[in-house]
This record gives C-alpha cells, structure tokens and sequence, in this order.
C-alpha cells in the first residue's frame, strides 16, 4: 500500500477535527497519543503564525475493528497543525539531531487569563514542544491512506 494513496481510493474517510475550545483538546490529545515523527517533519511559519508537524500516528479509532477482524493495527500519515501562534520553545530536544524520531505522549493546553496560552506537545523522554498562541485552534487530518503498522502491534502503556 503506498503513502500516497488517497482516502478516496478505500472505503475509509480520513479524519478531519478542529479544536477550538479546552474540551476539544482531549480528543485530538487521545488520537495523537504514541503517534512517531521525524524531527526534519517540525515546521514553524512565523509569518503564517502556524506550527505544523507531519506525524505517523496509531489509529485508535479503528483498533476495535482491526481486533474485531484480526487484522493487523493500521498507522497514517496526518497533519497536526497548531494555529495563532505567537512563539515556540522546546525543551529535551536538539533540532541539529536530523535522525531523531520523537513520539507524541500527550497534548494539552495552558490557558493564561486573557485568552491566550500554550499547546504543549509533551514526549517520550522528557521533551516538549510549548506553541505560545492567541487563542485555541488545532487542526487534525490524515493526508495519506492508513498502512500497516510496522510492529503490527498497538502501543503500551506500563500501569
């Protein structure tokens, strides 16, 4: 199956959110959990106010389904995209390191009393990635097919 195939091509849809208020975060948070990018895959458009990253990320959604049939667990190729952003800092990361593979834990947001306030990405490993914007607005949409997940298994978490 190739990564470029399109959603159009498969009886799936690709998913398609937007998170602009806190209680919209969580969802888009649970479908990035264990997701896997390339360092190179991080672009800042300071002029465009936008952080965006091209993840490989699990898809939960569909981990019933592929138990459910016993097929294996599917990854896709999808664009986070953080909006109004102002600034970003990270931190447990060095971007000269092209070969890095960060994997996404978590997303949350830090609201400041005005309004604005910080998306933090946190990773495996003691990174973050803090987006410092105007106000909340997250986009999430797979660019490519789903593809077998190369281990064939879903992620874990230790309790």
């Amino acid at each position: 199956m190739s990564e470029d195939a399109r959603f159009e091509d498969a009886t799936e849809t690709a998913l398609a959110l937007r998170a602009e208020a806190a209680d919209d975060l969580p969802v888009i948070a649970a479908l990035v959990q264990d997701a896997v990018l390339p360092i190179t895959e991080i672009r800042w458009d300071k002029g465009a106010r936008k952080l965006a990253l091209l993840i490989n990320r699990f898809r939960w959604e569909d981990r019933p389904n592929a138990e459910s049939r016993r097929r294996p667990y599917e990854r896709v190729r999808t664009l986070l995209v953080i909006s109004d952003v102002t600034g970003v800092a990270s931190q447990g990361i060095d971007r000269s390191e092209t070969d890095t593979i960060l994997s996404i834990l978590d997303l949350s947001w830090e609201a400041s009393t005005d309004g604005t306030g910080q998306v933090i990405l946190t990773l495996a490993g003691d990174g973050a990635i803090a987006a410092t914007v105007e106000c909340l607005a997250v986009d999430l949409r797979d660019v490519t097919r789903p593809y077998i997940a190369p281990s064939r298994k879903a992620p874990q978490h230790p309790e």
